[in-house]
């Protein structure tokens, strides 16, 4: 497995301290964020998924808790949308240039904007995936903020 990825090289760019983790990733788990935080030993709520979104039919990037859910309705206001739903996966791979499974925040092909969740966001650190099945940087959600404008909302369900 190669250790760097689009979403590595950002955070470098970035001057963006971080760690990696790797794990073996189960491609017919269930929840994927949930299956990477038992194989890492680490609580669902400090291992965060990145989901990729249409709010009013524009990619957005939503990242929260693998044990928790986005509320729609809360995502589409945060990001000042009618509406917002989960893009189909087909769609996120070519947006974003990544697997999925492998979506990260960082790195992406065309940024779009990027909301992280106000639990998420109140962590010293959490993982999040380095752009790669099985891999997971661990970061302060803080450099999220910082690196990538992300707005801080409660749209967890």
């Amino acid at each position: 497995m190669s250790k760097t990825t689009p979403a590595t090289l950002a955070l470098d760019k970035a001057g963006v301290a971080y760690t990696l983790a790797t794990y073996d990733y189960d491609p017919n788990a269930e929840r994927v964020g949930l299956q990477a935080a038992e194989a890492l030993g680490a609580p669902p709520s400090e291992v965060l998924k990145t989901l990729m979104v249409k709010a009013d039919g524009k990619p957005a990037c939503v990242v929260l808790a693998s044990d928790r859910e986005v509320s729609m309705k809360k995502l589409a206001a945060a990001l000042g949308a009618k509406s917002a739903e989960m893009m189909k996966p087909a769609d996120a791979e070519r947006v974003t240039g990544y697997r999925v499974g492998g979506v990260s925040p960082f790195g992406q092909k065309k940024p779009a904007p990027t909301v992280i969740d106000a639990d998420a966001a109140a962590l010293p650190e959490a993982y999040m995936n380095g752009g790669q099945r099985g891999l997971q940087v661990r970061l302060a959600p803080s450099e999220l903020v910082r690196v990538l404008g992300a707005k801080v909302a409660a749209v967890a369900a």
